[in-house]
């Protein structure tokens, strides 16, 4: 099928938190990549991947943890990920968990940043008793979030890499996220529902609608001080 040019190329941020180079981790994470691409190129739509390492993100991650200060790199992820059609979001396990790194990141971007986008959830470990991890803990991260996790998850241990079934599973995988980006189902959301979906304390990035700033509470917020006449009625 030729490419509809018609059509901008989806934008796919791939998330990894593998802590080598080389790393497992990306791998995983590289070939999904791959697949979302080619499945999508089938459908006749291209696709622009951007890879967010967060291995080079470590420590502006630690600073917002501990100062909500912000760096231009995270910056950067931050914008990737509000801009992208889909996500494919991979973590090593460590201690029957995902890597601190991996969750880290994610508690420090908006609350909102996520809601209704497509992700594959994928996680590498050494040893298959890890495997239900991806949908134990890292998929209920996910619904925090509000974000839609397709419904096939992608584990590989050390045994796994040459074994035809996860081949078959990132097949799976990356053709529910072409499906679903193809849905445009995060924007619709927007578009029809999204005073329903944010979080109390998200704001999605500065993407909020409908602040008043001209309230007695965004004054204050801001370091400016009420006028006799602006003071609300007591009663």
């Amino acid at each position: 099928m030729t490419t509809d040019h018609a059509k901008p190329p989806f934008l796919l941020a791939v998330v990894s938190a593998g802590a080598g180079d080389p790393s497992s981790t990306r791998l995983l994470a590289d070939r999904a990549a791959g697949r979302v691409a080619a499945l999508a190129g089938e459908r006749g739509r291209a696709v622009t991947t951007r890879v967010i390492d967060l291995r080079t993100l470590a420590g502006e991650i630690t600073t917002a943890l501990t100062s909500g200060l912000t760096g231009p790199g995270l910056t950067e992820a931050a914008t990737t990920l509000a801009d992208a059609d889909g996500v494919i979001a991979a973590a090593p396990v460590y201690k029957a968990g995902p890597s601190g790194l991996f969750t880290s990141f994610f508690h420090v971007l908006d609350d909102d940043l996520l809601i209704g986008k497509p992700v594959i959830l994928a996680a590498t470990a050494g040893t298959a008793r890890h495997a239900l991890v991806v949908d134990e803990q890292m998929r209920s991260l996910f619904a925090y979030l509000r974000a839609l996790p397709v419904p096939t998850s992608l584990f590989a241990a050390s045994e796994d890499w040459n074994d035809p079934d996860l081949r078959t599973r990132t097949d799976r995988a990356a053709v529910e996220l072409v499906l679903l980006m193809e849905s445009e189902f995060a924007r619709q959301v927007k578009d029809v529902s999204w005073r329903r979906y944010q979080h109390e304390f998200g704001s999605a990035a500065g993407r909020e609608y409908g602040v008043d700033l001209d309230s007695d509470l965004m004054k204050l917020a801001a370091g400016g001080s009420l006028s006799p006449g602006d003071a609300a009625p007591r009663g």
